[in-house]
């Protein structure tokens, strides 16, 4: 028996999905900057535990794609005995719902945030990325 497209059940990429989705775009950036990023751990989770929550003083959990957590490159001293282990963080159900609203498709959108969180690794601002994005916009 065939059923109709209809009757397959659709479902929504999962953690695992998204992990392997963020590990292409991570091997898909030039080495050299690859190089620079380090150990930076990329993990996937559904939303923003309740601490980063209050932190980033969000109005909903779906208010943010990804965080990157850690000390900047340019903030790092030779010396210092690292506190914790740098992480990217990209939120799943949050960046499904980017996803679904914007029409890109979803390996754009997970590559633009771990770009942007990347970004904050190398210690560049938010702003100082839409400047970067606007002139590549342009160019």
């Amino acid at each position: 028996m065939t059923g109709s497209p209809s009757d397959i059940p659709l479902l929504a990429p999962s953690l695992v999905d998204l992990e392997d989705l963020a590990q292409r775009a991570f091997q898909a950036i030039p080495e050299e900057f690859r190089a620079l990023v380090g150990n930076v751990v990329i993990r996937v989770e559904d939303f923003p535990d309740a601490e980063t929550e209050a932190e980033m003083e969000l109005e909903s959990p779906f208010d943010i794609l990804g965080l990157y957590r850690g000390t900047a490159l340019g903030q790092k001293g030779l010396m210092d005995q690292p506190q914790h282990m740098d992480m990217i963080f990209l939120y799943r159900r949050p960046l499904l719902d980017y996803w679904c609203e914007t029409g890109e498709t979803l390996d754009h959108v997970v590559r633009h945030v771990l770009i942007h969180e990347i970004g904050h690794h190398f210690g560049l601002s938010d702003d100082d990325m839409e400047r970067i994005e606007q002139a590549a916009d342009e160019a």
